[in-house]
């Protein structure tokens, strides 16, 4: 929808002036700060990135800070990286709930060094403790085939389990992957990367590459063209749908060029959809963003949240009018390139159509907007709380909607007379940007509402 039609749900949607149920008490139950773990081995690239967005340095080593958080499919396990190419698995305590520390500190029960930085990494959906096979990551890193790891290796640099190549057919060259979906019941998983994506048989490991490739934007020889069709860029977002009664799902796909594109992979190769988000609502909605860098579906498979950099709103979309713009969350302080995750959960379980969408700021707190979906327009937070002191970089709900994980940390560009200079224990200036004090995993009690 073009901005002009945003204008017809011009007014701003005030949860607290609707009398919304008030914001219920958050819980601190456990946390683990980043920089508590011993120092890892440098990483095998002299040139330092995190495992998704942070800047290059040089020299030492700066201090690591931990850039994303997912649950496992099972709710026991989350799956933290860090920006010193580090995966670590931590399994909640079983009697965490029931717990009256609020200082109790997780542990990591196992890590994984990377051969280099990656932006992507998915946990199985068949995940569980109770067998050992199902406790697997994909994980694609940068000049490597597309590697599957253990969740517990007993030790940091183990091999992987599998492999998949993703190469240019031209030049043999590697093609980093930027982002990875894998559904349930994970025979199959999807990757984008540059103008395209590419579906893989989890079975075929090690073989000459992926079962089926989808150029995003039909003309490979004149790509700045693309014979008006597709969507030129890297595909640095991407999420499926829920199944339909019928078992189909629908694939939506983000790039940093800001276009959307929906993919119907079990019956066609072609795009269903596309379009471009730069003009819808930018100037009234606040969606000037800088590229897309996650979408969200919501929990009925209507609405499409977008998530992209360098903006203070999130835009959502109503699918079944194929791309139509609803409205935008605003509120949102997020004038940085890192990726803040957002994530969605279903409303109350009487009817209510909304959802709710909770997103990490770059100040370090969470805000919560409810009722999503419901409303057209600008929609302001319905309440938040300070989570963290800096970008919280992932937020996650567990599957029950009662516990909550956040992680945070990040770097700022440092001022010139800091540029390689000491700044204080736990910051470092390395390649014009200032790695931030704090960085945490932090899991959380939803409570009831006051």
């Amino acid at each position: 929808m073009a901005a002009s039609d945003a204008a017809v749900c011009a007014a701003q949607h005030d949860p607290q002036s609707e009398g919304q149920r008030q914001k219920p008490e958050m819980k601190l139950l456990a946390q683990r700060p980043a920089r508590c773990e011993a120092p890892l081995p440098p990483p095998l690239d002299d040139d330092l990135q995190t495992a998704s967005d942070a800047a290059p340095g040089r020299g030492q080593p700066p201090r690591p800070f931990y850039s994303s958080a997912q649950w496992t499919a099972d709710g026991t396990t989350i799956i933290v990286a860090g920006s010193d190419n580090s995966v670590s698995s931590f399994v909640l305590p079983a009697d965490l709930l029931q717990s009256a520390d609020a200082n109790r500190r997780l542990e990591p029960q196992a890590t994984t060094r990377l051969p280099e930085p990656t932006q992507v990494i998915v946990p199985a959906p068949y995940f569980s403790l109770a067998e050992a096979t199902s406790q697997t990551y994909l994980v694609g890193c940068r000049d490597h085939p597309l590697h599957l790891h253990h969740a517990f290796p007993r030790h940091e640099r183990p091999n992987p389990l599998g492999t998949y190549k993703l190469v240019r057919k031209e030049t043999e060259a590697y093609i980093t992957p930027a982002s990875l979906i894998w559904q349930h019941p994970g025979t199959h998983f999807l990757c984008g990367s540059a103008n395209r994506l590419d579906y893989f048989d989890l079975s075929r490991h090690g073989s000459d590459g992926p079962l089926l490739t989808v150029p995003t934007i039909p003309s490979r020889r004149h790509i700045s063209k693309g014979s008006g069709v597709g969507m030129k860029g890297t595909v640095a977002a991407l999420a499926a749908s829920p199944y339909d009664a019928n078992g189909g799902s629908i694939v939506a796909a983000g790039t940093w060029t800001r276009w959307m594109g929906l993919y119907d992979l079990q019956r066609t190769d072609k795009v269903v959809a596309n379009w471009s988000i730069s003009h819808a609502g930018d100037a009234e909605a606040g969606l000037g963003g800088q590229g897309i860098v996650q979408v969200v579906w919501s929990p009925c498979g209507r609405y499409l949240v977008v998530n992209e950099r360098h903006t203070s709103s999130l835009a959502v979309y109503d699918i079944r009018g194929l791309g139509q713009l609803l409205g935008a969350l605003s509120g949102r302080e997020s004038i940085t390139q890192q990726t803040l995750a957002c994530d969605v959960f279903h409303g109350d379980m009487s009817g209510n159509t909304g959802f709710e969408v909770w997103a990490g700021s770059q100040d370090g707190s969470v805000l919560v907007w409810e009722d999503v979906g419901m409303h057209c327009g600008l929609a302001k937070p319905s309440w938040h709380w300070q989570a963290h002191d800096s970008p919280v970089g992932s937020t996650v709900l567990h599957t029950s909607g009662s516990v909550a994980a956040t992680c945070s940390g990040g770097w700022e560009h440092a001022p010139d007379h800091l540029i390689g200079g000491d700044v204080g224990i736990g910051r470092g200036a390395h390649g014009g940007s200032m790695i931030l004090d704090e960085s945490s995993l932090k899991v959380w009690s939803i409570g009831a509402a006051g």
